[in-house]
């Protein structure tokens, strides 16, 4: 139970420190008045009524009372549901996680790991990561971590085994496809990075693609870094990818848009119940070369993805191509609490220069269809702004794009997708091959024909006259697969990018975006001719 009182003073210290100063930060010297005394003694009382009704719980439910589970899993995150989809309470091993993804590294052997039929299946080792340099392969099952059976286990669990101090070693046991035991791997736990700018190269001469995967501590160095690797001086036009970036830092969304601004000019602005209004602007502007922009996004881009499409949209330095963004605009304070958790309080909106509200509605259907049951609905004609150039914009419904794109997949794609056909086959073509595949390597024949064998002996359902139309996309999706085990992840990413049909669309876009800063200068012009008339 001192864990549990320990936790309920912490909540009951920020929610008083919340009345009192309305955000973690500045309070009564900001010109708030303090709560009043009912307040308080309402907030006490219902603390008191808690506290009565879990000692009951304890003492007559049917079956023990863990703390942990009841606390961590049920009372807060119950609380917390009754407010917005976005604020969240942190247990001890959540709160590491999101300490880790912000500090974009960790310790471990570096490998995505995933649960299928009860076991424990390696989807793909990170390039150069202890896992990579031991020969772990994608599908390799995980049978044992240090003795340990893994069978039935969660992926997080075996994830948690995995991890440990650096340079401490690690004993891991694994089935492979085509070998006649278990394989046994001695690896040594190192720093794993967690790189949010993940790929970044040439798409042809002087149009370049940069993918930005999250926004953590390391995002505007490593987007630095890409671009000096490729030489920004060369660069006539840019892809830049959001899509499923799920946002993070603003600190670093605030940088990454404000390189490619102008010095001054506001990339977002926040303001909430209990806090003033708070523009961020570009301190870095000027950094990036007066090259077209085409930002890349889709309905998972959120948060600080937003940020940065919301306002390269705003002041007309980037067209927005794909699909509308999650809207995710809720600003979340963490408190660290004790015993190693965290609280996540929305205490803002996130608004982009125009002003436009990035977050969509909530409040008319449950949190799961928020999250996954989302409808597309029309151009919100209330919330209306202008862009810089005067081109009309729309909030309350995340990013819209200036150019609608969505990828489609049709029924025999998705049945393949759906079921991880690909991933599941390339173990099992390569079991007794040699898996170093040439340069120009491409599945031939014998490989779909042997493919075609596979899908059919494990029920899958499709008709010849489909498998004929899609053969192409089939032999790409075996490519791509294939390259993750035979060169890397790396290399399998750079592939699926330069046949992505979304990537080759932005590409035909960036006249568009050209347009965009013909426009600015434009408008420059006429600037200065009335600066010079009056």
């Amino acid at each position: 139970m001192s864990r549990f009182r320990g936790l309920i003073f912490s909540l009951l210290v920020i929610a008083v420190c919340s009345l009192i100063a309305g955000h973690y930060g500045p309070g009564v010297a900001a010109g708030r008045a303090p709560a009043s005394a009912p307040a308080e003694e309402d907030l006490a009382g219902g603390l008191r009524q808690f506290t009565s009704i879990y000692r009951l719980v304890e003492q007559n439910a049917a079956e023990p009372v863990n703390p942990d589970s009841s606390i961590y899993k049920g009372a807060i995150p119950g609380m917390l549901r009754t407010l917005d989809p976005h604020s969240s309470f942190f247990d001890p091993r959540d709160f590491q996680e999101m300490r880790e993804e912000q500090r974009g590294k960790y310790y471990g052997v570096g490998m995505t790991i995933q649960p299928k039929d009860s076991r424990i299946v390696v989807v793909a080792p990170f390039t150069g990561s202890p896992a990579y340099k031991a020969g772990i392969r994608p599908g390799d099952v995980i049978l044992e971590v240090d003795g340990k059976r893994t069978e039935g286990m969660s992926s997080k669990e075996v994830a948690d085994l995995l991890k440990g101090p650096k340079g401490t070693p690690v004993t891991v046991v694994i089935g492979r496809e085509g070998a006649d035991r278990p394989l046994t791997f001695q690896l040594i736990r190192g720093e794993i990075p967690r790189y949010s700018v993940q790929t970044a190269f040439w798409l042809k001469p002087g149009i370049a693609y940069v993918d930005i995967e999250m926004f953590n501590e390391n995002t505007s160095e490593e987007l630095e870094a890409a671009f000096r690797k490729l030489g920004e001086s060369k660069i006539r036009g840019l892809v830049l990818d959001l899509r499923s970036n799920p946002g993070g830092l603003l600190s670093e969304g605030v940088a990454v848009a404000g390189r490619f601004l102008k010095k001054g000019q506001v990339v977002v602005s926040h303001r909430g119940r209990t806090s003033p209004e708070r523009p961020y602007v570009a301190t870095n502007g000027g950094t990036a070369g007066n090259y077209p922009i085409v930002v890349l996004v889709d309905r998972y881009s959120a948060s600080a993805a937003e940020i940065v499409a919301g306002a390269l949209q705003d002041h007309d330095r980037g067209w927005v191509f794909g699909d509308n963004t999650f809207g995710k605009g809720l600003v979340q304070t963490v408190f660290p609490l004790s015993e190693n958790t965290g609280l996540a309080l929305t205490t803002a909106k996130y608004y982009t220069p125009s002003g436009r509200l990035i977050q969509r509605d909530y409040g008319s259907g449950s949190f799961y269809e928020y999250y996954y049951n989302r409808k597309e609905g029309p151009k919100d004609t209330v919330d209306v702004k202008m862009t810089d150039a005067g081109r009309p914009v729309y909030g309350g419904n995340g990013i819209q794009p200036d150019e609608k794109f969505t990828l489609k997949y049709n029924r025999f794609q998705i049945e393949l997708l759906r079921k991880s056909a690909f991933r599941d086959y390339i173990p099992k073509y390569f079991a007794g091959r040699d898996i170093r595949l040439g340069a120009e390597w491409t599945p031939d024949q014998a490989m779909l024909n042997d493919f075609h064998s596979f899908l059919l002996n494990n029920k899958f359902n499709f008709t010849e006259a489909e498998f004929a139309e899609n053969n192409d996309w089939v032999k790409q999706q075996l490519k791509r697969e294939a390259l993750v085990t035979s060169a890397g992840l790396d290399e399998s990413l750079k592939y699926a990018v330069e046949v992505d049909p979304a990537v080759q669309k932005a590409v035909e876009s960036l006249p568009k975006a050209q347009a965009l800063l013909d426009l600015q200068k434009k408008q420059m012009v006429r600037a200065d001719k009335r600066f010079r008339r009056d």
